[in-house]
């Protein structure tokens, strides 16, 4: 597990996966370790994946400044790590809301991006967040599951903001309700800093209309890669976010939600790999 410092000194980590030219994943939650990514589904098998543990997260330490939390100020470690690995450029993948961190970088560094894949992330750099409409509409499309029923309800009145965040509705976030992704949404909790999560999108984190500046000249390819049953983002929502790419793939995984490696592993794989030669 390679350690390094950021430019503040906070004790950062990253895992290593597989081996090959290196691939640098910035893991979403917002900031929730990076062991929820596992290896992507087997793409360490394509590449060397480098999982970045955020600050406050997984094996990296806590910072002296809780305000480092915000998501543009995170640019400065994702920098710090590309120095530690000897990198003149490097590929990205981001995950959720990993992906604003990711647009921010690419927008502040563009020439030290390679190639740049945003999986299922929603634009909030971009000042375009997931709508609840965006989200009921997803719901809808898993009528015909067994859990359905008893889910929508609630996720409708959390959504509304007259319920609370209830545990009924994470299959909406899953494209298969299995025993995987039971065992994964599971995790989350003990994962996830929820403190460092409330700071990350605080006030000054984006500024949306000089970041969809920015990345209009960013010459690197990108891909942009969404859910088929997602509501945040939607397809339609990411399709969006491709646009603002000068150089941008836009693709839809059939029937997969939020966290697309672990409903079709080989689709997932085969399609990033295909991205990342």
């Amino acid at each position: 597990m390679p350690v390094f410092s950021a430019p503040d000194g906070t004790r950062l980590a990253c895992h290593l996966h597989g081996e090959g030219e290196p691939l640098v994943i910035l893991p979403g939650g917002p900031m929730r370790a990076s062991a929820y990514l596992g290896n992507l589904g087997g793409l360490d098998a394509h590449r060397q994946l480098v999982l970045l543990d955020l600050r406050g997260t997984g094996e990296s330490g806590p910072p002296a400044d809780p305000g480092t939390y915000r998501c543009d100020r995170l640019v400065d470690d994702v920098e710090a790590l590309r120095l530690h690995l000897g990198l003149e450029r490097m590929d990205l993948l981001a995950h959720s809301a990993g992906g604003s961190l990711a647009m921010l970088y690419a927008a502040r560094y563009p020439e030290r991006v390679g190639r740049l894949a945003l999986v299922t992330a929603t634009p909030w750099a971009l000042g375009w967040p997931a709508t609840a409409g965006d989200r009921l509409t997803a719901a809808r499309l898993r009528t015909s599951e067994p859990w359905f029923a008893e889910a929508f309800p609630a996720f409708e009145a959390w959504l509304g903001g007259t319920g609370d965040f209830d545990p009924v509705f994470l299959p909406f976030f899953y494209g298969r309700w299995d025993d995987t992704a039971r065992a994964h949404a599971a995790r989350e909790e003990a994962e996830t800093n929820d403190d460092a999560a409330d700071l990350y999108g605080a006030e000054g984190a984006y500024d949306p209309d000089a970041t969809r500046s920015a990345l209009a000249r960013l010459t690197a390819h990108v891909l942009v890669l969404a859910g088929g049953v997602d509501g945040g983002p939607s397809p339609s929502l990411a399709r969006r976010a491709a646009e603002v790419f000068p150089a941008a793939e836009f693709t839809v995984q059939p029937g997969a939600g939020h966290y697309p490696w672990l409903d079709d592993p080989e689709w997932f794989v085969r399609r990033l790999a295909a991205f990342f030669p």
